[in-house]
């Protein structure tokens, strides 16, 4: 791949490129089927691996494979019959690599979606074919949503347990699509399969010749994931500083790091958060090679005209597009340890490669999932609540908003006792806008200690 394509044109879906994708859905709705469907008609399952599922499931006295085990990976998921915990699994085929989540369906278990969903470029919803859309698919379309995810897929599941009717399929499609679409999902491409029988996952089923759309596999294979990365800002998180002391290069002082996002060239204007420090980008190395530019996600060397105080955590930009710093946060959150999260909690705030101190200052409300509405000034948040917190920091900070940047706009809030990761934050209102016009509720900004 040229460094002109990657830079100045969106980048073609080729048999090198990788997806990142999350299947979610309610208890019993096929998700672990439909993954075991994906990997074993792709030839994606090793010999052993088929061969343990095909002993487990004659041991249940089950007559074909159980191809959910093949993700059900823990014992208690097993003898359940549900998923439990996020499974990754990797395949590739010709044209494409991916990395997928598969996400449990449990309401208890909303907090393991947002970790499975957080990085991923699609996110496919199943839906079974006989209930249609119920209070579960509208709580993982509204995470979809919060967490910004540029690709949504209505699989309708157990379309043979419905006559392969296309009416059904258009009613769930049409009440789903309508549904998402205004929580501001910006794509979303429905599917009607049946995971057991293999209709439409990886090969087109001979039982819905009313459908002219692509399978699922067909689908993830083809959609577009990878842009131009030069539409967005720079943004370089310093990770090491590197001072070799050699005699060839004693004077050698660079940045290591991965670049979150956008573009880096030799003669950028660039500006050091939070010190607000100016200087220009002098050299970039990359794997040992001098490069007139480097763009996301590429791990590189930067070095600066400047000899500046700049050391892990700080954030190397370009001055004209540098982001805003500042020591009160206001944000999105997903509660995710069994610990409730209340106000005047001291945590670390890490955010990319900088560890911070803050406080709790206010939980404004409490987002409920099932109608999208607000309960206001809730106190504090437990497990799986998805709210709005305003945190302060004992350093000022450079965030994004999460709708710009999903990786410079997000943040952990972290136990400093035991390391315990609390939450899982989305700075500024992440929500889409029709979902974001419910009530807010101002918090006491006096009694601060930072």
């Amino acid at each position: 791949m040229s460094t002109t394509h990657a830079v100045e044109g969106v980048v073609d879906a080729g048999a090198t490129s990788l997806l990142r994708f999350a299947t979610a859905g309610s208890v019993d709705d096929g998700k672990s089927t439909l993954v075991g469907r994906l990997l074993h008609d792709s030839k994606s399952v090793l010999a052993d691996q088929l061969e343990a599922v095909e002993r487990v499931s004659l041991g249940r006295g089950q007559e074909a494979p159980d191809l959910a085990l093949l993700t059900d990976g823990l014992r208690a998921e097993r003898e359940q019959g549900i998923t439990i915990d996020v499974a990754y699994r990797y395949f590739a085929t010709p044209r494409r690599r991916f990395i997928l989540a598969d996400t449990p369906g449990h309401v208890q278990y909303t907090r393991n979606m947002v970790t499975g969903a957080s990085t991923a470029e699609l996110a496919v919803v199943l839906v079974d074919a006989r209930n249609g859309v119920v209070e579960q698919t509208r709580r993982h379309a509204a995470v979809a949503a919060l967490l910004r995810v540029p690709h949504v897929v209505l699989a309708v599941n157990k379309m043979d347990l419905v006559d392969y009717a296309e009416p059904v399929f258009a009613a769930i499609a049409e009440e789903f699509t309508t549904y998402a679409a205004s929580l501001g999902v910006p794509e979303i491409t429905a599917i009607p399969i049946s995971a057991l029988a293999g209709d439409n996952v990886v090969s087109p089923s001979a039982h819905m010749d009313w459908y002219g759309g692509p399978t699922v596999l067909e689908h993830l294979e083809t959609v577009p994931v990878v842009t131009d990365p030069s539409r967005d800002p720079g943004r370089f998180p310093v990770q090491y500083v590197i001072r070799p002391q050699t005699a060839e290069h004693p004077d050698y002082r660079g940045y290591a790091g991965q670049i979150a996002s956008g573009v880096l060239r030799v003669g950028d204007a660039v500006t050091v958060l939070p010190s607000g420090r100016t200087s220009t980008i002098e050299a970039i190395d990359a794997l040992g090679q001098a490069v007139d530019t480097a763009w996301a996600p590429q791990s590189v060397t930067v070095r600066l005209t400047d000899d500046l105080d700049i050391s892990r955590g700080d954030l190397i930009a370009p001055t004209a597009t540098a982001p805003a710093v500042s020591q009160d946060i206001e944000a999105t959150i997903c509660h995710v340890a069994d610990r409730p999260l209340k106000v005047g909690d001291r945590v670390l705030l890490k955010h990319t490669t900088r560890t911070v101190k803050a406080i709790v200052k206010d939980i404004p409300s409490r987002l409920t999932l099932d109608d999208l509405s607000q309960h206001p000034a809730p106190g504090e948040l437990v497990a799986n609540d998805i709210g709005r917190i305003k945190v302060r920091t004992a350093e000022p900070l450079a965030l994004d908003a999460y709708a710009d940047s999903r990786r410079t706009g997000s943040f952990l809030l972290i136990d400093p006792a035991d390391g315990t990761t609390l939450t899982a934050g989305m700075a500024g209102h992440a929500f889409a806008q029709a979902a974001a016009e419910a009530a807010q509720v101002d918090g006491d900004d006096e009694g601060w200690d930072f």
